[in-house]
């Protein structure tokens, strides 16, 4: 269950209190990571340490705390027929009542968490940027849609990042590495510019522009055309989203591509630390 930053504040503060139940330690198949955590009020939760009948009994074990009044606990969880989850691992969850201390020890995690989200940047904000917006807010990475039009950034999704420029490829210059870049604008030209210079960043995660076979060849012609070597060409995703599933409604394009985008975001070096985060918020044993 997600929450956004001023729901988390207001949930590590409740005025019924609020327990912070982590995977402290994991062995064999289990539902998330050591690291995993979630919140827990007495009528609320946060996050998620992977559901079924392992996070009803940690649900269950935080509101007795909070009933009882104890500050920690430790379950050591078989996940067998048993509990009636069969992933066959075993898992050992860390309670804790929240204080303030560790109320701020959560929230510097998570702005860390959230300063490390690889970065996706989308170049058009016409039907389909729109829909990949609407998906990537779902997703832990920081979307931020681009356009030399202020009407249509106007338009874009409700809480969506924004960026309006004249020149779009000024905002592939300043990219982090890591960053994932999708082009599709209203015109080609200004495609192929932007192609040009995402290539060049021999660290970006992914270069995709929407289009077909022919316009893929046509952007390569002009692309050696233009001065462009060696394999750079080789690392364009066109068409974006694969080939299997041909539906081109806006949203079925950006459920494909974004799956497409985050596997190449968390397989590559420079998100580790991203990755790594997740497990970062762990009990504290003192």
């Amino acid at each position: 269950m997600g929450a956004r930053g001023q729901d988390i504040a207001s949930l590590l503060r409740a005025p019924s209190g609020c327990v912070l139940v982590s995977v402290e330690s994991v062995k064999g198949s289990t539902p998330r990571d050591a690291g995993a955590f979630m919140l827990v009020t007495e009528k609320t939760i946060a996050r998620t340490i992977g559901g079924g009948q392992l996070e009803y009994m940690a649900i269950d074990r935080a509101r007795h705390m909070l009933r009882d009044g104890s500050d920690r606990d430790r379950l050591d969880i078989p996940l067998g027929p048993e509990i009636g989850q069969c992933c066959g691992g075993r898992v050992v969850l860390a309670f804790r009542k929240v204080n303030e201390e560790l109320a701020r020890e959560v929230e510097r995690r998570l702005q860390e968490e959230e300063a490390a989200r690889p970065h996706v940047y989308i170049f058009g904000a016409g039907h389909v940027g729109n829909a990949l917006t609407r998906a990537f807010k779902l997703l832990p990475v920081r979307s931020i849609l681009v356009d030399t039009r202020r009407a249509e950034l106007e338009a874009a999704p409700e809480g969506a990042e924004t960026r309006l420029t004249a020149v779009p490829e000024d905002e592939v210059r300043g990219a982090p590495a890591g960053s994932a870049f999708l082009i599709l604008t209203h015109d080609h030209a200004l495609d192929f510019l932007i192609v040009r210079e995402a290539l060049a960043r021999e660290d970006a995660a992914y270069v995709g522009m929407i289009g077909s076979k022919s316009k893929r060849a046509t952007f390569m012609h002009w692309f050696e055309r233009e001065g462009g070597g060696g394999n750079r060409h080789q690392r364009l995703i066109c068409p974006i989203g694969g080939t299997q599933v041909r539906d081109k409604r806006p949203e079925v394009i950006a459920a494909l591509v974004a799956a497409e985008v985050l596997t190449s975001l968390l397989g590559h070096p420079a998100n580790d630390k991203a990755a790594g985060l997740q497990k970062a918020v762990k009990a504290n044993k003192r």
